[in-house]
């Protein structure tokens, strides 16, 4: 239902607009999805296949967004107008992915009604402790006293995952704009080199995913999400610029006839020729920062992209994981609701957040305030370090009152 009705949007010219908002705000909806998988998968598995599962999961997940680029660039070949173009249909390289998601959509409909099957488990770690009997006293037991999961540790975990969506948001953000200003990339050069080293830092994801399932046999969940957090930190210290090598200055559109004029240097950047559209590249003038920031170099990129690329899985199913543990064996839709709330929190304020910061401050700010918000994070996991622990059951006994 989401991706389905991008492919009517060039029947609509005049709605276009509102139609994708409608979309978008579907999209919104069925993200849903993911706290509900995230749910059933917690109450289905028991505390020690939960971790291995969430990773599964994760890796699923991570897959997924490999693949998705994938897709979309295999229809290419197709062009526009495409194979078909009648009023009724369109099918060319804009609508036929998401014909594609639609298809999808429905195989995995019939898959949930004709072969899903709902399982609960009931975990034995839960418990706190024997029950205690004693004959001669004739103290009786009451049914297990269920306590609440503990709320600071709830709402830490919450905490912890929108600093962890958020981080992930600003990383996807700033890549293009960063790559733009600092290496004279054009818009085109940008996407297809960006979607590259996404692509490469989504297969590490998965490798991740599945080293995580053997690491926590041997380390505790906490110290692995804190040692995630640490590489997220080393990845955006990494980023932070420095040196003597400014980027270059960008050329507007409104000085070509120049050019025959101007000699080229370091401090501007070179002008792609296309027929007779002139299209600048390099750091633009409106970013007063261009003239004292240092260029980030190619290296700083990858290195700090390849922690980052560590981290954000690392964390993302190491809090998954914390957290079901910490809610119990009671129902969690609704709790995972809130912390998958969370999480889109962040990928909403990221975005903002960092676009702002890095045309107006540039991207040391930018990078020291997101290093600071992680560390501020790690500070915060080792305060509640000892809370962040699976919840149990405590059964209290009622001991039997005797008639003189």
């Amino acid at each position: 239902m989401e991706v389905h009705p991008h492919h009517v949007l060039d029947h609509v010219p005049q709605q276009c607009e509102l139609l994708h908002l409608h979309v978008f705000y579907m999209a919104i909806l069925t993200s849903g999805n993911v706290a509900v998988v995230r749910a059933y998968v917690s109450g289905a598995t028991t505390m020690k296949e939960r971790t291995p599962a969430m990773a599964n999961l994760s890796a699923g997940q991570a897959i997924g967004f490999i693949i998705g680029p994938g897709i979309q660039a295999a229809f290419y070949p197709i062009g526009y107008p495409g194979i078909v173009h009648i009023p009724e249909l369109h099918i060319d390289l804009y609508t036929a992915p998401a014909l594609f998601s639609a298809v999808l959509g429905v195989v995995n409909i019939g898959l949930i009604l004709t072969i899903f099957s709902e399982h609960k488990v009931q975990d034995d770690d839960i418990g706190g402790g024997s029950i205690q009997y004693s004959s001669d006293t004739e103290d009786l037991l009451t049914e297990a006293d269920v306590d609440k999961p503990d709320t600071v540790a709830v709402v830490a975990s919450n905490i912890t995952f929108f600093v962890v969506l958020f981080v992930f948001s600003l990383f996807e953000t700033i890549s293009t704009p960063v790559s733009m200003d600092m290496y004279d990339w054009t818009k085109s050069q940008a996407t297809l080199y960006n979607g590259i080293i996404l692509a490469c830092a989504g297969i590490l994801a998965v490798i991740v995913f599945m080293a995580i399932k053997v690491v926590t046999k041997k380390i505790n969940e906490r110290a692995i999400l804190l040692g995630g957090f640490i590489f997220i930190l080393a990845g955006f210290i990494v980023y932070l610029p420095w040196g003597n090598i400014y980027p270059d200055y960008q050329l507007t559109k409104l000085v070509p006839a120049i050019m025959n004029n101007t000699n080229q240097s370091s401090t501007v950047g070179p002008l792609i020729i296309n027929g007779t559209d002139v299209t600048p590249v390099g750091c633009p003038t409106s970013q007063a920062w261009c003239a004292y920031i240092p260029k980030i170099s190619f290296a700083q990129n990858i290195v700090g992209s390849l922690c980052v690329a560590i981290g954000y899985p690392t964390c993302n199913v190491m809090s998954y994981t914390i957290y079901s543990k910490i809610l119990g064996p009671t129902p969690q839709g609704t709790m995972m609701g809130w912390f998958t709330a969370s999480g889109s929190l962040a990928r909403m304020v990221g975005p903002i957040f960092i676009s702002y910061f890095y045309s107006h401050f540039g991207p040391r700010v930018s990078f020291v305030t997101v290093c600071a918000i992680v560390l501020m994070t790690i500070l915060g996991v080792i305060v509640v370090y000892k809370r962040l622990v699976p919840f149990r059951i405590t059964r209290k006994p009622l001991r039997s009152y005797t008639t003189n």
